[in-house]
């Protein structure tokens, strides 16, 4: 009976570091699906903005035929940006870089556009393209506010892999840290403005 003891107090800390274990697991796969979400809810307001562009283009196209290589290009940038698709769970910073350049193009594109419809007061004045312009700064907010929340999940994920003792479970069960959103380059400096 008394051999007994000790390899009862064995099985009892190998099921105990077992459960510890399975936790640990448990929590990593809660969090980073969590952020797989939220990444899918960040996708869904950027190819919401590329379904808005067609309608855009053509409403502008019908006012504005002869700018020609303004509405081309975005429609290009469109196609770029669509095409560039990424996993959070294994996205390099490179690739999570490649897709937000795919992003800022139609970004650019897009201003670009706008900057050309204020040649046309009565295209600014058309029903139809005041609302398509209301639903696209619409949805760059809800871009802005979707991309935040995924890096407070990937935040809160990655922190959570980085710690001990969670960081051991981690490493053997490849659970990497998550890609953030990295701000534009030259997004930190105001721009000038001069009215001379």
């Amino acid at each position: 009976m008394k051999k007994l003891i000790p390899i009862a107090i064995i099985i009892i800390i190998l099921i105990g570091i077992f459960k510890w274990g399975v936790g640990l697991n448990n929590t990593m796969v809660e969090k980073q699906e969590t952020a797989k979400t939220q990444w899918a809810n960040v996708e869904s307001a950027y190819q919401r903005r590329a379904d808005l562009i067609p309608n855009l283009v053509n409403t502008v196209k019908g006012y504005a035929s002869h700018e020609k290589e303004t509405l081309e290009g975005v429609i290009e940038a469109r196609a770029n940006a669509t095409k560039t698709t990424i996993d959070p769970t294994n996205v390099t910073p490179e690739q999570m870089a490649a897709f937000q350049e795919s992003q800022n193009s139609l970004t650019g594109a897009l201003s670009k556009l706008m900057v050309v419809v204020e040649k046309y007061p009565d295209l600014k004045a058309n029903q139809n393209f005041l609302e398509l312009q209301s639903q696209l700064e619409g949805t760059e907010n809800r871009i802005n506010v979707e991309r935040n929340r995924y890096n407070e999940l990937a935040k809160d994920y990655n922190i959570y892999v980085r710690k001990f003792p969670a960081s051991i479970i981690a490493s053997i069960l490849k659970f990497d840290p998550l890609v953030l959103f990295q701000g534009t380059e030259g997004s930190d400096k105001a721009p000038t403005v001069d009215f001379n």
